[in-house]
């Protein structure tokens, strides 16, 4: 793969089409959320129907990351890109169509297949483009920016278009951007050359990985409503364990194993993997809770709940400016684990949420020191997770720093949704009135969330300390052979 700088025109307009393609993809986790009253009312759907247009997408997200990931290093990054691209513009349109639960929910299946594609190729593309060092750097920060903001712009972005236009076009917006995304690749993306096609393609693990983790991603959905101590939910995590730890050893007898384990060899980047997944599971939960507490208690509307979100989206992009300006002076890790405390501070503050709140007092002070500390964190792993990883491994280790993002949002929600209703039917069996039990539900979730940035601070301390320099990849495989004609 070429490399380009930062410095030249070319090089700009290759980051703003890979971070618009991680903006895309980032976003359509949530923009739906807010429009979920409205598409129920449209289609007539029920609670266990609806809870599905969300969670479809995070479903097939997160399964199919690795795989994505890997495909993209053995057959061509930018293939897998055009490839995820068409699926996503083709699915958004068929959602934006669908009058039935199951059109909807089989377009938000096939949305996430195609973002599982479309993000590790992506985020690959960019550590083999630009350079180590203040390139690299500049460039994981704009990615980081735009992956902590479009978690935030998904709220804004799914109020304004569901009070305005309407819901279908929370899905039709998708369209033509993948149209101009694909129409940019050609002219800004060289055809990269896949690695070799090897005999012995890891079938078993292939199929182990990716059953394993559509598994574990359903069981940990439906674990809320199901109960965590239903036979259902019990069977369903622990065939997902049984089969990831079955892939775990398959990996390590085959020959050519879709996840090569020598790449935890790489210094640093287990450590980022697990903060990545801890802090998105106080994140996420975050955005969940305080925007239902917005429209259940304080009585925002749709438009009202998405603007509300609008310093975060400023707070992100500011923090991720500075993160990665710091990189070259005092390395990733401070910037992780300030980020980290930061926001968990931000989160405890939300948690003190009273029922007669107000946005100004209760609300945007939490919201902004979150804001801040959340930019710091994605850039700052995101740059810690892919130091020093060979270019031919880029595209996996994208994507299991994607993959942990997707399970901690799914454990996440799934714990501190059960922590939030325990807590509530409690307080409502003791006849404490509706808006006054969810507040408190809320308030014992978002606790549990700042505690959990707070551990992701201390699991960032075990992070790589990349300053961008180039390092050499502490691992001993040999580089996959490539073709030559």
């Amino acid at each position: 793969m070429t490399t380009h700088s930062l410095a030249t025109g070319r090089g700009k307009l290759i980051l703003l089409l890979l971070c618009t393609v991680a903006f895309l993809d980032f976003v359509d986790a949530s923009i739906v959320n807010i429009a979920l009253p409205a598409i129920q009312h449209d289609l007539d759907l029920s609670v266990q129907s609806l809870q599905w247009v969300p969670s479809a997408y995070l479903l097939t997200y997160g399964g199919f990351m690795l795989l994505g990931g890997r495909a993209a290093d053995l057959l061509g990054r930018r293939r897998i890109l055009v490839t995820g691209t068409v699926v996503v513009g083709i699915s958004s349109a068929l959602g934006g169509i669908a009058e039935t639960s199951e059109l909807l929910i089989g377009a938000r299946l096939a949305q996430g297949a195609g973002a599982a594609l479309m993000l590790p190729a992506a985020l690959s593309l960019l550590t083999t483009t630009f350079p180590e060092g203040a390139d690299r750097n500049k460039a994981m920060g704009v990615w980081g920016g735009a992956a902590g903001l479009a978690s935030a712009a998904g709220v804004f972005f799914g109020g304004l278009l569901s009070s305005g236009p309407g819901w279908r076009w929370v899905f039709y917006v998708n369209t033509p951007v993948c149209l101009i995304v694909l129409a940019a690749i050609p002219l800004l993306l060289p055809r990269d050359v896949p690695a070799s096609r090897k005999r012995g393609f890891d079938v078993l693990g292939t199929a182990l990985a990716t059953g394993g983790m559509l598994l574990l991603v359903y069981g940990l959905v439906k674990a809320p409503d199901q109960g965590w101590g239903d036979v259902r939910t019990v069977l369903q995590l622990s065939v997902a364990a049984v089969m990831l730890g079955a892939f775990v050893i398959n990996e390590k007898l085959h020959r050519n194993p879709l996840v090569p384990l020598s790449i935890f060899r790489v210094r640093g980047l287990a450590a980022a993997n697990v903060t990545q997944l801890i802090a998105v599971a106080g994140f996420l939960a975050m955005f969940f809770f305080i925007t239902l507490y917005m429209q259940n208690v304080l009585g925002f509307d749709e438009f009202e709940a998405g603007t509300a979100f609008l310093p975060v989206c400023l707070g992100v992009g500011i923090a991720a400016g500075i993160a990665s300006k710091l990189f070259g002076r005092i390395g990733t890790r401070p910037v992780i684990v300030t980020g980290a405390l930061l926001s968990g501070a931000g989160v405890l503050l939300l948690a003190r949420i009273p029922v007669d709140g107000s946005y100004l007092t209760d609300l945007l002070p939490g919201l902004v020191i979150m804001s801040l500390g959340l930019g710091a964190v994605f850039v700052g792993v995101t740059t810690a997770a892919n130091a020093g990883v060979p270019a031919e491994q880029a595209g996996l280790a994208a994507a299991l720093l994607n993959t942990s993002q997707q399970l901690g949002g799914a454990l996440g929600l799934a714990i501190l949704t059960a922590i939030a209703t325990s807590r509530t039917k409690d307080e409502l069996a003791a006849r404490v009135p509706p808006s006054e039990a969810l507040t408190s539900g809320f308030q014992r979730a978002l606790f549990v969330g700042g505690v959990l940035l707070i551990v992701a601070a201390i699991v960032g301390l075990r992070t790589a300390n990349s300053r961008g320099e180039p390092d050499k990849p502490d691992i001993t495989e040999p580089a996959e052979p490539v073709l030559t004609v």
